[in-house]
């Protein structure tokens, strides 16, 4: 007797650890081929990390507390966003976030996929329907990212490095998109300071891999230096 055929979603599910295992290898791979150099500026910079996190931590609390206060009174739901990204050599960890969108929005998005304004394996609009008032001002300031120095912290992320993406995202990277994983993702990076989504996909990946090659403290502090200014123009913010 034949064996009996599998169901759509456990297969669906198979070929799709499949395609996520591959950009994953290659992250792994860049990983053990690291040269002491590297080696010994990724310590440094988990310990700039640690100290810069918990500091800013400190400092930005009164602007956290009042936004906690404002996503909770004007909208229904939590005050934070805490969903799958993956990270260093494909590891996932709970990304934290603001919360800016009305409740249930993620079961929305395939009706909007025809309005997507990027190309790639990303979704963007600017008026995106299922932002609430609040949650624009926050992304037009990155406010909405601060709760991911928690994040930071915890050693899942990076100040500087390039952004972490969705699980579904990675699924369909090439060996080229994998390549930003083989570094902690990071609240801030070139894309950041550049234009964030007024740059397209391509852009973006050239500009992860341009930080892939030159980073080194120097340049994650004066990309830190030069965040601030980028958040305050608000360029490509939505």
């Amino acid at each position: 007797m034949g064996a009996l055929p599998e169901d759509h979603e456990t297969e669906t599910r198979r070929m799709s650890l499949r395609q996520a295992a591959k950009p994953v290898a290659i992250a792994n791979e860049s990983v053990r081929n690291l040269t002491p150099r590297v080696i010994n500026y990724r310590k440094r910079k988990r310990i700039l990390d640690i100290l810069g996190s918990s500091i800013l931590l400190i400092l930005l609390f009164p602007i956290i507390f009042v936004f906690s206060v404002l996503v909770k009174l004007t909208s229904r739901g939590p005050i934070l966003f805490k969903a799958p990204r993956v990270g260093l050599c494909g590891k996932t960890f709970l990304f934290y976030k603001f919360r800016s969108m009305k409740v249930g929005s993620d079961e929305k998005k395939d009706d909007l996929k025809e309005q997507n304004e990027r190309e790639g394996p990303i979704f963007k609009m600017k008026n995106d329907p299922r932002v609430t008032s609040v949650g624009r001002f926050m992304r037009k300031y990155s406010i909405d990212e601060l709760p991911q120095l928690l994040n930071v912290f915890k050693g899942d992320m990076s100040l500087v490095g390039p952004r972490p993406p969705l699980p579904r995202e990675v699924e369909l990277y090439d060996e080229y998109m994998a390549e930003r994983l083989s570094v902690r993702p990071g609240l801030t990076c070139y894309w950041q300071i550049m234009g964030r989504s007024d740059l397209t996909f391509e852009q973006w990946m050239e500009l992860d891999h341009k930080y892939l090659q030159e980073m080194s403290l120097w340049v994650d502090l004066k990309i830190l230096v030069k965040t601030p200014l980028a958040v305050l123009r608000g360029d490509g913010a939505y």
